[in-house]
């Protein structure tokens, strides 16, 4: 692979789990956090439909868009880890000084998660990408320069 490839996929998966998880620390009450795994995977079914239909994907090119968007939900559970994101980071803050090694253990947790998760999400990236044909591949990039939701204008 050409390197500027490689950062480029590096750069989406790392783009992917931070939006992710700010994601899953920003919604409150009824938001993704009390979703149920249905809930999460009817959702991925029709981003899957949307990204299809505009980037006019084959039955093989659909497939391994959903096996990207599967990947993409399971680092970010991953990340999540079990409890609560907010609560965790709040406590923190909780006594009269910060605690450092706490904080020090929250981030070496979330770093490896995404060291332990990150290879599969990009090797699915890439297969998807990878398969796309030159136009559907600049479908993409056009998309990722505007900067907005396929369908929002």
């Amino acid at each position: 692979m050409k390197p500027w490839f490689k950062r480029s996929l590096f750069g989406l998966a790392g783009a992917a789990l931070v939006a992710g998880s700010l994601t899953g620390c920003g919604y409150r009450h009824g938001g993704w956090h009390n979703a149920t795994e249905q809930d999460r995977a009817e959702f991925r079914a029709r981003m899957v439909e949307r990204v299809s239909s505009k980037l006019e994907l084959d039955a093989t090119q659909k497939a391994k868009l959903a096996t990207l968007g599967e990947k993409i939900q399971a680092q970010r559970a991953a990340l999540r880890g079990g409890g609560d994101p907010r609560a965790e980071f709040r406590s923190l803050f909780a006594g009269a000084k910060l605690d450092q090694e706490r904080a020090k253990k929250l981030v070496e947790d979330k770093t490896a998660a995404i060291q332990a998760g990150s290879p599969d999400v990009i090797a699915a990236a890439a297969d998807f990408f990878d398969s796309l044909n030159p136009d559907q591949q600049q479908k993409v990039r056009d998309f990722m320069d505007r900067g907005r939701r396929w369908g929002r204008g």
